[in-house]
């Protein structure tokens, strides 16, 4: 709600319009405008000052495209964030809303990715969707960061998107044939030795920029969650486990879980995601916001692609 306008004679009325105009729609400094009319730079600073007190003058961000813009300046200031981009998309189709965010993701990178940069990738739907609309990216490498993981309705893995993007970027491509979650350590270990997944695994420290996804620990809401048995999702939320990324368990404050799970994943650990320059989620779905929450509370995400209810439910969270 509008500021009462004060009880003003008509010329001090007259006399703020008149600074406001000259300053906001004609881009003249504050020392001009006090010279030419007589008045301390201070006198004309309380005015602007005033003018936007009382609503006289009303300053907006009026951008019609894809993007909330206000959403996406107060969220990325809410949580500290490098980056922050929020789609206004319908969201009762997450197919659809993959496809944009995928989208605004692509854009995202097309922008800030350079050549001097190492590029990860863990493996998400929305990262599928990320790669399909990306046509163009400076030349750098592209990391896999997870191992595989199966779905019924997604055909592709983690495999063919590093490679894809790298082909995109026409840089090189570290990736490696390996499922994500293994039956136990040993397995674990044997794997990490292997030609191809160390390859890979030694490109972990020299990446600057990742992207990722965020799960929240429940049934069809965490691709990893749903990998493991309902009795082993319920004891690992037991633990205190409340989100994923990159298989890297949290709860709901952001501090890792080990649990069982832990030692057998293949892929990124913690520590080195955490140290990461620059790690960009695309997360969507209202109902991961706490695990969202979680991540970025965590220190593993730096940047944020989501969309206009996410936002909106993490400002609440904030």
């Amino acid at each position: 709600m509008l500021a009462k306008q004060p009880e003003v004679g008509p010329a001090a009325l007259v006399l703020t319009a008149t600074v406001a105009r000259r300053y906001y729609f004609d881009g003249e400094s504050k020392s001009d405008i006090a010279e030419q009319l007589g008045l301390s730079r201070f006198k004309v600073a309380r005015l602007l000052e005033q003018a936007r007190a009382t609503g006289l003058v009303r300053i907006e961000l009026d951008y019609r495209g894809e993007l909330d813009l206000d959403l996406s300046v107060r969220l990325a200031q809410g949580y500290g964030l490098r980056h922050c981009v929020v789609v206004d998309s319908p969201e009762d189709d997450d197919a659809l809303l993959r496809t944009n965010l995928g989208r605004a993701g692509a854009r995202l990178l097309t922008e800030i990715v350079h050549a001097d940069d190492v590029l990860g990738l863990a493996w998400a739907r929305s990262l599928m969707a990320m790669r399909t609309s990306l046509t163009r990216l400076a030349s750098c490498p592209v990391v896999q960061l997870t191992g595989a993981l199966s779905r019924p309705d997604v055909d592709e893995s983690s495999i063919e998107l590093v490679r894809d993007v790298a082909r995109t970027a026409n840089g090189p491509a570290y990736y490696f044939y390996a499922p994500m979650i293994l039956p136990d350590a040993a397995t674990v270990r044997a794997l990490r030795t292997q030609p191809e997944v160390a390859r890979a695994i030694s490109q972990f420290g020299e990446v600057t920029k990742a992207v990722v996804g965020i799960g929240a620990w429940h049934a069809g809401q965490s691709t990893v969650a749903d990998a493991v048995t309902d009795l082993e999702r319920q004891e690992m939320y037991d633990l205190g486990v409340r989100a994923e990324l990159c298989g890297i368990q949290l709860d709901a404050d952001g501090n890792c879980v080990t649990t069982a799970l832990t030692e057998r994943l293949i892929g990124i650990d913690s520590e080195a995601l955490r140290a990461m320059p620059e790690v960009i989620a695309i997360a969507y779905g209202r109902a991961k916001a706490q695990a969202v929450r979680a991540a970025l509370r965590g220190g593993f995400v730096t940047s944020l692609i989501t969309h206009k209810a996410m936002a909106s439910e993490l400002l609440d969270l904030a």
